[in-house]
């Protein structure tokens, strides 16, 4: 990658990394786990900028927010936010943001392989952020299911089709580099019994 299309990846993880903040202002609080936006803007960045830059995008939020930057849900920041009970799924960003973008990278950004790479993402956080909760609340496998899952299905249903249409709009404008194994030459062979063939045929004249 040169130098400008580096540079337009480090603003474009930037700017997702600013918009995961902005996401977590909008949080309504209905128990231990409040309903986001960040998510939305997490697999956004795994559509638009690939498993790589979307990786380090993610990790940059969680790394301003564990310094104490107010850019977690409810305009809280610091460590402890990271090993509370919504820690799980905080961290559970990074392994889903990378799979989304992964997924897409490898199915040519279609908007039908994006949604898929994303539920792949969403079945990885939750699977993260429930287990986590669970072990530091001591609640039963049902009850964090309850407080932790369950109320944010249709929210996160609803969050994958914003994401995956506003991806297919941004792409073309945004021009996220595409890497392409370098052009080969080819070159024509030859078999041995066309080889003889035509050896033949020049002794023949």
């Amino acid at each position: 990658m040169n130098a400008s299309n580096q540079l337009r990846m480090i603003v474009f993880a930037s700017l997702l990394a600013a918009l995961m903040a902005a996401g977590a202002y909008l949080a309504i609080p209905i128990g231990p786990v409040p309903i986001v936006l960040q998510n939305m803007f997490v697999f956004l960045a795994g559509l638009l900028l690939g498993s790589r830059w979307a990786l380090a995008s993610v990790a940059v939020y969680l790394l301003i927010g564990a310094l104490g930057l107010p850019v977690f849900a409810g305009g809280m920041g610091g460590i402890g936010r990271i090993i509370g009970p919504t820690g799980g799924y905080l961290i559970g960003y990074l392994p889903a943001v990378f799979i989304v973008g992964y997924i897409s990278e490898k199915a040519a950004a279609r908007i039908g392989y994006d949604v898929i790479a994303m539920i792949c993402g969403t079945v990885v956080l939750y699977a993260c952020g429930v287990t986590w909760l669970k072990f530091l609340t001591g609640m039963t496998w049902t009850k964090t299911l309850t407080v932790g899952m369950y109320p944010f299905l249709i929210g996160d249903a609803l969050k994958i089709a914003a994401a995956a249409l506003i991806a297919k709009a941004l792409r073309p404008v945004i021009r996220v580099p595409i890497y392409t194994k370098p052009a080969t030459r080819i070159t024509e062979l030859t078999t041995p019994y066309e080889h003889n063939r035509d050896r033949k045929s020049q002794s023949s004249l």
